[in-house]
């Protein structure tokens, strides 16, 4: 009997290297979500039925599905049917800190990225966000001078800042991008805050995320986009003398 038309192109072959099949019946098994237009939480075809379908053995289409299970395509649990997973910022992460460490890209380039970014989720979120957003934005900017005296605190203030805003911009692949960036950021994020010289440095940090939050409460556009360009240009500056590149 034939495969199913979304997965006829994964056909076995004795020939073929194990790797190469497994990432073949991978390609089948996306083309099949798509063809069935699955969602989220959505059960996908037991391993016995998919290796019947497309002629392998269920060790094969084990070994496809945890391979999606690493890159939270899917989730698969004990004595579970694998199911659609939501999307995971920490996959891009993991790609984004790979290239970091093997110099396969810079901080500043990472920081460029960002800035073109950023600029366009706080502009988005100074006109989409609702006020419970808004509050939470000023809420974390706040949080960032209570908790001033410990560095780590406000570090993770200061993610969760950029990665509220984000969301805030109601544009999810946003929203996934940013939510990646914090692997990189908690590799310079201290470095940076202990470059400015004096507190009064460090506190003019803080204000300047405090003044991003009024404007995106204030639902005022240009001046939200205006104080993220200037605290990325200021953050390039600080890890640039601090010798990050």
């Amino acid at each position: 009997m034939k495969p199913p038309a979304h997965l006829r192109a994964v056909e076995s072959d004795d020939e073929e290297a194990p790797v190469s099949l497994v990432s073949r019946v991978v390609h089948g098994i996306r083309r099949l979500i798509r063809s069935e237009d699955l969602k989220i939480g959505d059960p996908l075809p037991s391993e016995a039925a998919i290796g019947e379908q497309l002629g392998v053995s269920r060790a094969v289409v084990r070994e496809a599905y945890r391979s999606m299970s690493a890159l939270k395509l899917i989730s698969v649990g004990n004595g579970r049917r694998a199911r659609v997973s939501e999307v995971d910022p920490e996959v891009l992460a993991l790609v984004i800190d790979h290239g970091v460490t093997t110099d396969q890209v810079s901080v500043q380039q990472i920081l460029d990225v960002r800035r073109t970014i950023e600029m366009r989720t706080v502009g988005l979120a100074a006109l989409r966000r609702t006020d419970r957003e808004a509050r939470d934005i000023v809420a974390l900017a706040a949080a960032m001078r209570a908790d001033f005296a410990d560095a780590d605190k406000v570090m993770e203030h200061d993610i969760a800042f950029h990665e509220a805003i984000a969301r805030a911009s109601r544009n999810p692949l946003f929203a996934l991008i940013v939510g990646s960036f914090h692997v990189v950021t908690r590799r310079t994020w201290r470095i940076g805050w202990l470059a400015r010289e004096t507190d009064a440095d460090r506190y003019e940090n803080v204000a300047c995320h405090e003044a991003i939050a009024a404007a995106i409460e204030r639902g005022d556009r240009p001046r939200a986009e205006a104080l993220m360009a200037e605290h990325f240009d200021n953050t390039v500056k600080v890890l640039l003398a601090s010798g990050i590149n």
